[in-house]
């Protein structure tokens, strides 16, 4: 499937995932990147969200890093019922993302809150209104956060490392953020103003001024409250329509170092260690796999296999059949 981008989009859509610069007018130096003028770079941005090739521009946050909660749950649910339950489910506005799932456990959604003690609540509330056991999965370690799409010249999507990112070694700094900063952090939740000079318009939102906005964003960045700033691309949109989830069975002492590895795979968007739940779930390691169709996604599943050996024990994929919700939640 061709992404169907002219030049210049796609190398504003390849570039601009992260990276946007932090200076009172930056959508003209990302168009002294580009080659063209600040207007264009605007007018462009507006077209791709209209168009649903981004779904947004503007910060990524970790949810972590702000004193909140974010777990996977799943749900072994009726077909008879499966209407009711993601009825129920979807309603709770602490549910961010709700998938259907080929597999036993065939609903999989993620619950953020702002603290633990209310992910907990949310958590059992929904599986007392249920009266289905919720499998909870926390996650315990991470070692990948975030996929770049690459759009090639032929208009095939693949993907790659992000530009410009630091080395996976590398640790954030200690951020803890100021009253100031969740005034920005709210008033970005829209994502970034697609004007001259949006720094301007977040400090008039926030009641501070621009070079505060620009220096408190700076620390967010370097603390890993914002993860980066940029667009976000819509993989269905422009392609990559099979979405795996491959779960594994490692062996405890092995975690570490396998879970880097299968982490520096640029076809996995999320990597990370959560429990298990015997005697039902065995899995401890997650690796979201994206891919054109189910035949690229087991192909590149095979190849995590070949590099996890005897360490894994035991491995599943399962495929999304439906997305049943999908919020702007920043902290994913």
């Amino acid at each position: 499937m061709s992404h169907g981008l002219d030049d210049l989009s796609r190398r504003l859509v390849n570039r601009f995932q992260g990276g946007v610069p932090l200076v009172a007018r930056p959508y003209g130096e990302m168009g002294a990147v580009l080659g063209t003028s600040e207007e264009d770079v605007i007018a462009r941005l507006k077209r791709l969200l209209r168009q649903g090739i981004a779904t947004r521009f503007g910060p990524s946050f970790d949810a972590s890093r702000l004193g909140g909660a974010l777990t996977l749950a799943a749900l072994e649910v009726p077909e008879h019922r499966y209407d009711e339950i993601k009825e129920l489910v979807n309603a709770y506005p602490e549910v961010a993302h709700n998938y259907r799932r080929l597999h036993r456990f065939n609903m999989w959604f993620v619950v953020a809150t702002s603290t633990p003690a209310a992910m907990t609540t949310v958590v059992d509330d929904i599986s007392r209104r249920s009266g289905l056991e919720v499998l909870h999965l926390p996650k315990l370690r991470q070692f990948r956060l975030g996929l770049h799409l690459v759009l090639g010249r032929d208009g095939r999507v693949t993907t790659g490392p992000f530009p410009n990112s630091p080395a996976a070694a590398e640790a954030p700094a200690a951020c803890v953020p100021e009253a100031a900063d969740w005034r920005l952090i709210d008033a970005l939740q829209a994502g970034l103003p697609l004007e001259p000079e949006p720094w301007r318009a977040i400090a008039g939102a926030t009641d501070m001024d621009e070079g505060s906005v620009l220096e408190r964003l700076g620390a967010l960045l370097a603390g890993g409250v914002i993860r980066r700033i940029g667009l976000l691309p819509n993989h269905y949109r422009l392609g990559l329509r099979a979405n795996g989830m491959s779960v594994w069975d490692v062996a405890d002492g092995e975690m570490a170092v396998r879970g880097e590895v299968v982490g520096r795979f640029d076809f996995v968007s999320h990597c990370y260690e959560r429990p298990r739940r015997p005697p039902h779930w065995p899995y401890n390691l997650f690796a979201m796999v994206h891919g054109m169709d189910r035949a690229e996604v087991h192909a590149k599943t095979a190849a995590i296999a070949r590099t996890l050996g005897v360490a894994c024990r035991s491995q599943a994929v399962l495929f999304s059949d439906g997305i049943l919700k999908k919020t702007g939640f920043r902290s994913a």
